[in-house]
């Protein structure tokens, strides 16, 4: 999650993670410090501090969804909420996404926050069946109903999930996991979000929209493999789990009450396995941003950049051992 805080001249912003730093937590807490936002983060007290956000020069502070006794004084100071925190893997999603989004909602309210940026799932309003989903989608009217000044921006997905889902894979020569479904992802590139969010925050044409924000182009599983093939050299070990399999698998985890929370989350992958389409046409929210679609970086790009850089370290580091090998 993050938030804005005022500095002596300009807005500042300040950014909280919840179980480990979003991807696009992190882009918002970098953007808003380049932009010269003051960042406050709010953390979780754990044993690992992230410390690489006061290094990077934003303000950390302790607080917990959970507990909403901890949530007033983070906002002291604080001009906008950004909001991408979401709960753990072990926890309930009720936990975090709801009961706590309820009490932060509440509280930024009560503290004359004046804007808050919310980050929700593209079609969530469509998939009452799925409970992240249905939470999204249920915070969003919340929030629209709190009287907030705000921006909901939905999201379809992020390129960068896709490094280690399936180019690190296929580089180390290990199983890449795909359906056989025609699912299709507009993915973006997290950096190009924290960028539209900012540019959105100065709009005050935005207020109170909600904004999807959608890559260039929908990929297919298959299609995004075979870009990371060719961009890699090397072909791919998938394995294929047919979207059977996951309903069924769902299926048998609602009958215990202790696996529930697991049959919640496959009933997410259950969607982004199925023939839905997470894309929408941009070119409206170009035009309201005064964004130009060459700037927007495409996957092939992404992809390419990447597999250059590592390759070339890898040639690197394998020419470094061949210059240290010592010979008797």
């Amino acid at each position: 999650m993050a938030m804005l805080r005022l500095p002596t001249a300009t807005p500042g912003a300040a950014a909280n993670g919840v179980r480990q730093w979003k991807r696009e937590g992190l882009q918002i807490v970098r953007r808003a410090l380049d932009e010269g936002y003051d960042v406050r983060c709010l953390v979780r007290p754990r044993p690992a501090p992230a410390d690489f956000l006061r290094d990077w020069g934003a303000t950390v502070v302790n607080a917990d969804l959970t507990k909403p006794e901890t949530i007033p004084a983070t906002l002291v100071g604080v001009h906008t909420v950004i909001d991408c925190a979401t709960g753990r893997p072990e926890e309930p999603i009720k936990t975090v996404d709801w009961e706590g989004k309820v009490a932060l909602i509440q509280c930024a309210k009560a503290m004359g926050i004046q804007k808050y940026v919310f980050y929700s799932i593209h079609n969530c309003d469509k998939h009452p069946e799925v409970p992240l989903m249905e939470i999204k989608y249920c915070t969003e009217n919340f929030l629209r109903d709190s009287g907030l000044n705000h921006i909901v921006i939905r999201l379809c997905g992020f390129m960068q999930g896709l490094i280690g889902q399936y180019a690190v894979p296929i580089l180390e020569e290990k199983s890449v996991w795909g359906t056989d479904a025609p699912t299709r992802i507009a993915y973006m590139d997290t950096q190009d979000i924290a960028r539209l969010t900012f540019i959105a925050l100065r709009n005050e044409k935005v207020n109170g929209k909600l904004l999807t924000f959608a890559g260039p182009r929908a990929w297919t599983t298959q299609e995004v493999i075979t870009l990371c093939e060719r961009l890699a050299g090397q072909d791919a070990n998938v394995t294929t789990v047919p979207v059977s399999v996951l309903r069924l698998t769902r299926q048998l985890t609602r009958f215990f009450e202790w696996t529930n929370d697991v049959a919640d989350r496959l009933a997410f992958s259950e969607v982004l396995t199925s023939d839905t389409i997470f894309s929408v046409p941009m070119a409206e929210t170009y035009n309201l941003l005064g964004v130009d679609t060459k700037d927007i970086i495409t996957l092939e790009k992404y992809l390419q950049d990447y597999f250059t850089n590592i390759l070339k370290k890898l040639k690197d580091l394998k020419a470094q051992s061949k210059q240290s090998d010592i010979f008797f």
